[in-house]
């Protein structure tokens, strides 16, 4: 064997047991199961959005985060891509979530057009809200939960997914909040729903998030209080429950 021959066969292995992740054209190789981030090449347009995904690494701790609180038993790739207006969700075919660059590339004119310039903060917060949306269609069909391939009540269902993730840490009120603003300026620039879309309205999207912050802490959100909010904290305890027994099977212990 010549000497380039026994570098190359040496780099093989050790690319195959991830020793060696550093080396040129070396990428360890993915895990089996959870939850596993990667970006895609963007497109020319959507190349500022790409490279705001891979500063900010919203992508890995969002990942990250998932797999310290859940053991899937199969891989779901976390993939951040250029989509061509199609739009951000989950594949069960594939196993596969899609984090569009130009829904980040829409999100950041709203926020700007509304006088939030910069606008790096918010739109990190909707992104995690959005990537923990799209988790929870990826859990409900793990599960195989009641409402999967419901339409309306999987949407539903997976907004509360994420309202359980994000209240689980201290600024996640924080980002739930963003994100309903987020809902009501797209609402303001679009007023008329899409027949085709199975989300609820994004006012409603919105209010229910509004709902979750307020009723998981109202203390901490007087000016969220009012009489339509009455029963937020009673509704925010039958979303944390439901959902948590629903993930039991795949609950790590903490």
């Amino acid at each position: 064997m010549t000497l380039r021959r026994l570098r190359t066969a040496l780099a093989s292995a050790l690319c195959a047991t991830a020793l060696l992740p550093t080396l040129t054209g070396c990428e360890p190789r993915p895990p089996a199961r959870g939850f596993v981030a990667r970006h895609e090449k963007p497109a020319q347009a959507d190349r500022d959005s790409a490279d705001f995904l891979q500063r900010s690494k919203l992508v890995e701790l969002v990942t990250a985060d998932l797999n310290a609180y859940l053991d899937v038993p199969h891989r779901i790739t976390v993939v951040a891509r250029s989509c061509a207006g199609e739009g951000s969700g989950y594949d069960p075919e594939t196993h596969r979530i899609e984090l569009c660059y130009d829904d980040l590339t829409e999100d950041r004119e709203l926020f700007e057009e509304a006088g939030r310039r910069p606008a790096d903060e918010p739109l990190s917060e909707v992104v995690r809200e959005t990537l923990h949306h799209e988790a929870g269609h990826a859990l409900i069909d793990a599960l195989d939960l009641p409402v999967r391939d419901q339409g309306r009540a999987e949407e539903d269902a997976a907004d509360r997914f994420a309202q359980l993730m994000l209240l689980r840490t201290p600024e996640g009120d924080r980002t739930l909040l963003t994100a309903a603003r987020a809902y009501d300026l797209a609402a303001a620039a679009d007023p008329t729903p899409d027949p085709d879309d199975e989300h609820a309205p994004d006012p409603a999207r919105a209010e229910s998030h509004r709902c979750a912050a307020y009723g998981n802490a109202p203390a901490r959100h007087p000016d969220l209080a009012s009489p339509a909010r009455a029963t937020c904290p009673a509704t925010w305890t039958a979303t944390r429950d439901t959902w948590t027994h629903d993930l039991t099977p795949l609950l790590r212990q903490e």
